[in-house]
């Protein structure tokens, strides 16, 4: 179904074109000044330049031709050379049955559907998940749903780090803790144990012991340092270790993730790309694009035009140690071999702004990915504490994500037994649905590359600008279709939506108009906080409409008909977008 915003334009077109004018003047957008009109077209004050005339008198003559067309009620000509627009309320009711009838409510499909790679999450094994890696989690996968729900593949990949230091460390503790154990019995050669010599619990304590141990003890970071290279060399007994960890700690980060609703298609990490890397920095060496730095092997990425100096990007470090950049590239390398992505979207903080930058010329300046390749870095700002500061427990230390997804639940579950009489059991059902809603749309209805504070007490409150808010709109709507239901009397024939009797009822209507729009904006914008302001300004419009119009007590069967088809759209709709989001609402609240 076409964007109500391409079709009032391609009205103005015509008319600009009749008028003599091109018609690439005849851009309409949504009013800035909805108290005077719903759209706007400022194309003659361009023509003007154009055509050297007077923008009125262009936009006059414009004015005159779309005078009798039926899909506007009022087009006027306002001083300087403006073209103001309202909607025919006939035109618009014809729109939102034709809503109703479609798939998706209209919302068009890509023309051309893209295979794109999100890569999210970024998790580190053998470590939990903390509050720091919630933004780049619930970021992704709305993304991903986004993409999908416009006709995309769209393939998330959780990128996990799995190949450094960290895989020494583990290895170098487990030893010291558990000599015993057959990967570190030089003269052991049968097959090593299937289960794992650790817990998730035991592994989580086991890293940060290690990770202490080495800044204290030179003997024992040596040791971790000649692990990691005796593991990437291929060591078979440490390949085991390492195995272990990969599979006690992806089963828990699926757990964890799933308490976010994030899911993965891939779990692959920086080990994946090691086995591309060697031929990757010998490549560039030929291509005479790496070059010796001090030490290090180095790529220049500066380009004519840039604003500010652009460091070359580390391959290898003077000591012969790879870096991310390298493994990133190596990704780039694996990815192009077995997906062949259309477009590329990364999603981290935007402290690897740079990284990035560095990464994507220097795969486009050795031809791995072609030039015109569409390659995105979303990065996004900290998630603060009332103080301003990165977000913090009570005692200064990092907030495991379980542990604050639990406290917003118990924060929601308050706010649901406070006033209302519900069971022990719906409250705690309803309490997960409403915690992870307040929680992630607190995030996402902030730009992303803003920092924002983390407030508890607004995220959850059932009013203003938030996810429980939202659920609560969809919730009501619910209820008032389930009564309707019940009626014994209602309209026996085919149900349509009328044209609006009040301005409530067009407000909403024109709203629902700009869902398809809004959606696709969304997406190729990577800007989930546009389509959270616009569930926002939905659900703003349908209680405004709730509070004008007595929906289950109007006498005119038709009309209620038309009023329920209307909500049900809106319900829709407002589904359909928590839902891409990542969010679902309970049957009652």
């Amino acid at each position: 179904m076409k964007k109500i915003l391409d079709l009032i334009t391609a009205e103005m077109k015509t008319a600009f074109t009749i008028c003599g004018y091109d018609e690439t003047f005849a851009k309409v957008t949504l009013s800035n000044r909805p108290d005077l009109c719903e759209y706007q077209c400022n194309g003659a004050m361009a023509a003007a330049k154009a055509y050297k005339k007077k923008p009125f008198d262009i936009a006059s003559e414009v004015v005159e031709k779309l005078n009798e067309n039926d899909v506007f009620s009022t087009v006027d000509a306002v001083m300087p050379g403006f073209i103001n627009l309202r909607l025919n309320a006939e035109y618009l009711s014809d729109y939102m049955n034709g809503m109703a009838k479609e798939d998706q409510c209209g919302c068009e499909k890509a023309e051309r559907a893209h295979t794109i790679v999100v890569d999210f999450g970024g998790a580190n094994v053998a470590k939990p998940l903390h509050v720091g890696h919630l933004r780049s989690a619930i970021i992704g996968e709305s993304i991903k749903r986004m993409g999908r729900y416009l006709g995309h593949k769209v393939i998330g990949d959780v990128h996990l780090g799995d190949w450094g230091l960290q895989m020494g460390l583990i290895i170098e503790e487990l030893k010291d803790r558990k000599p015993d154990l057959p990967y570190f019995d030089p003269s052991y050669e049968g097959d090593y144990p299937k289960e794992a010599p650790f817990t998730i619990s035991e592994l989580e304590e086991i890293y940060p012991a290690a990770s202490k141990k080495s800044k204290e003890d030179e003997t024992f970071n040596k040791r971790a340092h000649e692990a990691t290279l005796r593991l990437q060399n291929g060591f078979k007994p440490y390949r085991a270790v390492w195995k272990h960890i990969m599979e006690v700690s992806v089963s828990d980060l699926k757990k964890n993730y799933g308490n976010l609703n994030v899911t993965f298609d891939l779990w692959k990490g920086e080990s994946d790309a090691e086995p591309f890397i060697p031929e990757l920095i010998k490549d560039l060496e030929e291509k005479g694009l790496a070059y010796e730095s001090q030490g290090a092997l180095v790529v220049d990425i500066a380009q004519e035009g840039d604003s500010k100096e652009l460091p070359p990007c580390i391959i290898r470090k003077s000591d012969g140690a790879a870096l991310y950049s390298t493994s990133d590239l190596g990704t780039i390398l694996d990815r192009e071999k077995e997906i062949k992505p259309d477009w590329y979207i990364y999603i981290t903080d935007k402290r690897q702004e740079l990284h990035f930058v560095q990464v994507f010329r220097v795969a486009k300046k050795a031809g791995y990915v072609p030039e015109d390749r569409k390659m995105s870095h979303l990065c996004f700002g900290t998630m603060n504490g009332k103080d301003g500061k990165p977000f913090k427990t009570r005692d200064g230390g990092v907030m495991r994500l379980e542990t604050l997804i639990s406290d917003i639940n118990q924060a929601a579950y308050e706010k649901i037994v406070e006033n209302r009489t519900v069971t022990e059991e719906e409250a705690r059902n309803t309490s997960k649905l409403v915690g992870i809603a307040a929680l992630k749309y607190g995030d996402l209805s902030n730009q992303a590359s803003k920092d924002y504070v983390f407030d508890m007490d607004r995220f959850v409150s059932f009013e203003g600008n938030t996810g429980p808010y939202i659920l609560y709109t969809i919730v009501r709507i619910k209820s008032i279709l389930s009564k309707y239901q019940t009626l014994e009397e209602k309209y026996v024939g085919e149900e349509k939506i009328l044209t609006a009797k009040t301005s409530a009822e067009k407000e909403l209507m024109l709203l629902l108009s700009r869902y398809n729009e809004m959606m696709e904006t969304s997406f190729q914008e990577l800007a989930p906080h546009k389509l959270c302001q616009y569930i926002y300004e939905l659900a703003n419009g349908f209680n405004r409409f709730y509070h004008d119009t007595k929906i289950i007590s109007e006498e005119d069967k038709r009309q209620q008909a038309s009023w329920v088809g209307l909500i049900r759209l809106t319900k829709e709709v407002l589904e359909t977008c928590i839902g891409v989001l990542g969010l679902e609402a309970p049957e009652r609240m």
